[in-house]
């Protein structure tokens, strides 16, 4: 990276990555309310190879506590239905040889509590990648201090929009876990 701009734009962008990555995580958590996105690490065992659930049936919900699952071809309903159990995501589904249905069932406080646990421990994750982003961006623009492409006034002001971005994305990230909270807490 030759300038400061460059390095500025790839730190935004790698900032954006990790509140986008920690937004899917969140999607997969379960909340007590069905939604696609509980499945979408989930491969089955279709054609000879592990697929995707996505790529291999139609996903959907319902009723706000049920996932449908529908299979493009009728003869992978037992590679999905052992993909789900194997997933180990508290469900059970039920086929009718047809349609895969799984119930989700309410939450009780106690497992609240630990899928809030677990999202406080995935947005820390994503704080320090953030971190991580942020102390790379710091180096090169030092680099290119040192190498003295830039001045120590543009050092100064480089180093304060590195920081301005990585606050405003932990603050996204702190924001982002105070929903998925207030969600999974919600009765």
């Amino acid at each position: 990276m030759e300038t400061v701009a460059e390095v500025l734009n790839d730190t935004t962008a790698k900032i954006a990555k990790s509140f986008d990555a920690l937004k899917q995580q969140f999607a997969g958590l379960r909340t007590g309310k069905a939604s696609p996105a509980m499945v979408d690490g989930v491969q089955a065992d279709a054609w000879g190879s592990k697929q995707p659930l996505k790529n291999i049936a139609t996903i959907s919900t319902p009723e706000p506590r049920q996932i449908k699952i529908t299979p493009f071809d009728p003869s992978t309903i037992d590679g999905i239905m052992k993909a789900i159990l194997a997933a180990n995501l508290g469900v059970t589904p039920q086929s009718d040889g047809k349609v895969v249905r799984i119930t989700v069932p309410e939450l009780n406080e106690e497992r609240r509590k630990e899928i809030v646990k677990q999202a406080k421990t995935l947005s820390e994750a994503q704080k320090v990648a953030m971190r991580n982003v942020r102390r790379d961006a710091n180096d090169l623009v030092k680099k290119l201090e040192k190498d003295k492409k830039i001045s120590e006034d543009d050092l100064k002001q480089a180093l304060d929009k590195i920081q301005k971005a990585t606050d405003d994305g932990i603050a996204k990230i702190d924001a982002e876990l105070k929903a998925k909270e207030a969600e999974v807490m919600a009765v």
